[in-house]
Order: structure tokens, then C-alpha cells, then sequence
């Protein structure tokens, strides 16, 4: 993201014409319409006002855990919903501990593909962050808490859909929106933090979601890899260190837990897209954990023979299937212990994985096809590996077909160097728009 600084100001980042957008006339394909132009003159429309948006929303601080400050960007986003249309709701999240969400419907004229569209309203910045404000580095870079992920998301989803909108289209839409207020911490139960989200995906036919995948205009993601919670919890026979390895006295729970992380290395590391990773480990005569803060205290002496070890950590999959021949082997290796110690591993509710189905493959075909015929360019599948678990995998099961990763051009997210580039919201805006006019005027076929 280079250029020459220039002053900080949203002002110079004005709307590119038509002409740039389209390319030469050869780079336009048959496929585009009138219809279709006028969609993305109408996007240019409303590009100074929500740069205004997307600079408000990402200075207003909504950390997971800052529920005022999640509720207020909901109500940033509010009024520009039902301003199109949108009948809102604000979701309370007090029974899973966090703030809530925001969901928005629009009942369209006609019948037709129902559309679900996905977004969120927290960051991992919280108040206590020095990662507060927006600020311009250049006029194609810009930085700030959240400015990619997602709040730009956000504002490409609404950007579309007053696109839409003022080309007299959206009135035939039926669409729901969801902007969670905890995709970066979820609330627990995970049954009641993804209810609203779940039920929009049972109604939709196709999703699309509009966090930032790796970060590249060129991709968008057909999967999302699982992220649960695993913990091991062992326990040997405490004695004097001079009678390690004896038959009464074992091996201890130290050198049980090691073997069996060893043996999970062993057996699975090699397994394509699959990671298991123990992140918190305590060890020793006695051990106290705290889930709350993912740590503890472990206390022993070189020559006790240790008792008891915890070991917690994550474990990403790609497929249902492949979550659950992990989960499988990993219980197996750890139901063969070493002499006289004992082991036990559980498995927590997570965010499930998001295949990459024939649909979702149909629809990034789609989607390419739009950012061709745009002279954006080819849109390929992001590696599931480049990119972590998303809303977007709650659907899954549901829908016919799904899309992630449609969000802004950024890099350092989830870091005090987040930065994102303002003229990928116009544009993404225009592919979403044109996506959204081709999905619900049966341009394409869904299966």
C-alpha cells in the first residue's frame, strides 16, 4: 500500500469515474448491463459519506468486552439500515455475557433467493488498548482499530446495498443482515450467542460475509477452518524422585503428558489443513487452573515425582469429517498411558467448520465472474490456512451456498498495524452490488 503522504483528510479520497472502474472498452465484457452500470454509478454516490461512516465506527472504541461501545457502532450502522427499508432489532446478548447484535431484515416485492448477509460489531482492541484512533497514512492507506476488520466490512455492506437501492432494485430483495457483537470473543453458551444467526441461515439460500479473509482484493474464502477448545488433564502417583519408573510409582504425569503430545505431533501433524495447538501447559505437585484466564498455578520440586498437569489449546479443522477423525485419534493416543498415571481429554463448543462445498465454489465462480466482467480482475479461493474462523461458518449445513473474505483490502489485522485501503470499499461495493443483482434476478443459476 504505497503513495506520497498527503494531508489527513477523507476529502481528497474522491469516487473513481465510471470509466476508471469499467477499464478500456475491451476489458468490458457482454454481460454487463445497463442495469448493471447504473449499479455502479450508484455506489460512487454514497463513497464520500461512508468514508465519513467508516472513520466515526472504527474511532468509536467496541472491543468485545466494551458493551456500550459494541452497542453504539450497532447504532451507527442502524438508521442507515432502515433508511433502505430494514425493519431492525437489537439481539441483547446479558443471557451469553456479551453485549448483542444487530439484525436487520428487508422483506423484497417478489419472491426470490433469500440472502443472508454477515458482518460484526467488535474488534479485539478493548478500551485499555493504545490502538484507539483512525488516522490517514497516505491517501490509499489507512490505519486504526478495527479499520479492516470489520468495520470497512461493514460499511461495503451497506455501501451495496444503497447502491441497490437507488437504482430502484433492493425494493425485490429479501435480505438479512447480522452483525454479531462477539465474533472476536464469543459469548457462552455458544447456542444462544449464534441463535439470531443460526435461524437467518436456515431461512437463506445463499451467505455472504463480509470480514476480510487474508486481506487481498483478490481472494475470498469458499472455507473456514474449525476452532474449538481442547484440555488434557493428567495425574500420576506423587512420590520421592528416586522412585520414578518403579512399579508402584510410574512415570508420572509430566512425562504422561508429554508422551501424549509428542504422539499427537506424531500421528497428526502432517494431516493437510489441520492444526492442533496446546497454547496454556501447568505442571507439577499440584496445579490450579483458571479457564477464566487461560492460566494458573503450578507448584512441585525436582524431586517429587509430578502428580498432575493440565495442557489446554485449540484445534482447526476443515471439514466436519476431519474435526472428528482428529478428536478420535487424539483420544485414542491419550487412553494409552504410561505405568501408573491416568488421562483424560475433553473437547469444547467452538466455531464449526465451513467446507468448501460445490456451492460455495459455484458462488465464488459467480463472484470471479463479476470482478472480470468489471475489469477488477479473477478472484481466487483463499488458502484456509491464510485465514482464521468466521461467523460465516455458522451457516454451514444450511445454506446452498456461501462466500466469505468479501471485505476490504487490509494487512496487520488482529495488531496496532492494522491498515486498510479506503478505495477498496467503493470497489468491493460494486462487486457485491452487481453479486447481489445477478444472485436475485436469476442471472445465475443456484443449486
Amino acid at each position: 500500500m504505497s503513495g506520497l503522504l498527503r494531508p489527513t483528510t477523507l476529502a481528497l479520497l474522491l469516487p473513481a469515474t465510471l470509466s476508471t472502474i469499467l477499464g478500456t472498452p475491451c476489458s468490458v465484457q457482454a454481460q454487463v448491463s445497463k442495469i448493471e452500470k447504473k449499479i455502479v454509478t450508484a455506489v460512487d454516490d454514497f463513497t464520500t459519506d461512508n468514508l465519513k461512516l467508516w472513520e466515526e465506527s472504527v474511532n468509536t472504541n467496541s472491543g468485545s468486552m466494551n458493551f456500550e461501545g459494541v452497542y453504539k457502532v450497532g447504532q451507527l450502522y442502524k438508521p442507515k439500515l432502515e433508511a433502505l427499508g430494514f425493519t431492525t432489532r437489537w439481539v441483547d446478548g446479558k443471557a451469553f455475557g456479551r453485549a448483542g447484535h444487530l439484525v436487520a431484515e428487508h422483506v423484497g416485492s417478489q419472491s426470490g433467493k433469500k440472502i443472508l448477509l454477515i458482518g460484526h460489531l467488535d474488534t479485539v482492541f478493548e478500551p485499555d488498548s493504545p490502538f484507539q484512533k483512525f488516522s490517514m497514512i497516505n491517501d490509499s492507506t489507512a490505519q486504526g482499530p478495527g479499520a479492516g476488520d470489520m468495520k470497512g466490512g461493514n460499511v461495503i455492506m451497506i455501501q451495496s446495498l444503497q447502491a441497490l437501492a437507488k437504482a430502484g432494485l433492493l425494493k425485490d430483495m429479501n435480505i438479512v443482515v447480522v452483525m454479531s457483537g462477539d465474533e472476536e470473543s464469543s459469548g457462552r453458551p455458544l447456542a444462544l450467542a449464534r441463535h439470531d444467526l443460526i435461524e437467518a441461515a436456515k431461512w437463506a439460500d445463499v451467505a455472504i460475509g463480509f470480514e476480510d479473509g487474508d486481506g487481498l482484493f483478490e481472494h475470498a474464502n469458499i472455507s473456514r477452518r474449525s476452532a474449538s477448545h481442547w484440555e488434557l488433564r493428567v495425574t500420576g502417583v506423587p512420590a520421592h524422585s528416586s522412585q520414578v519408573f518403579t512399579k508402584d510409582i510410574g512415570a508420572g504425569a509430566i512425562y504422561e503428558a508429554s508422551r501424549i503430545l509428542y504422539q499427537f505431533y506424531d500421528a497428526l501433524s502432517t494431516e493437510q489443513d489441520l492444526t492442533f495447538n496446546p497454547g496454556v501447559i501447568l505442571g507439577g505437585t499440584a496445579v490450579e487452573y483458571d479457564d477464566n484466564i487461560s492460566g494458573g498455578k503450578a507448584t512441585g520440586k525436582d524431586n517429587i515425582v509430578s502428580r498432575d498437569v493440565v495442557v489446554t489449546g485449540d484445534i482447526r479443522a476443515i471439514s466436519p469429517e476431519q474435526l472428528k477423525k482428529a478428536q478420535d485419534a487424539m483420544s485414542a493416543i491419550v487412553s494409552k498411558h504410561l505405568p501408573q498415571t491416568q488421562a483424560e481429554i475433553f473437547f469444547g463448543e467452538g466455531y464449526p467448520p465451513l467446507a468448501p462445498t460445490e456451492g460455495n465454489k459455484q458462488l465464488l465462480a459467480y463472484f470471479n465472474q463479476v470482478s472480470k466482467d468489471f475489469g477488477f480482475g479473477e478472484v481466487s479461493a483463499v488458502k484456509p490456512r491464510d485465514a482464521g474462523a468466521a461467523d460465516i461458518s455458522f451457516t454451514s449445513g444450511y445454506v446452498d451456498m456461501a462466500l466469505d473474505g468479501v471485505g476490504m483490502r487490509t494487512t496487520g489485522g488482529h495488531t496496532v498495524n492494522e491498515k486498510a485501503d479506503p478505495h477498496s470499499i467503493s470497489k468491493e461495493a460494486k462487486r457485491v452490488a452487481i453479486l447481489l443483482y445477478r444472485l436475485t434476478a436469476k442471472k445465475v443459476q443456484v443449486k
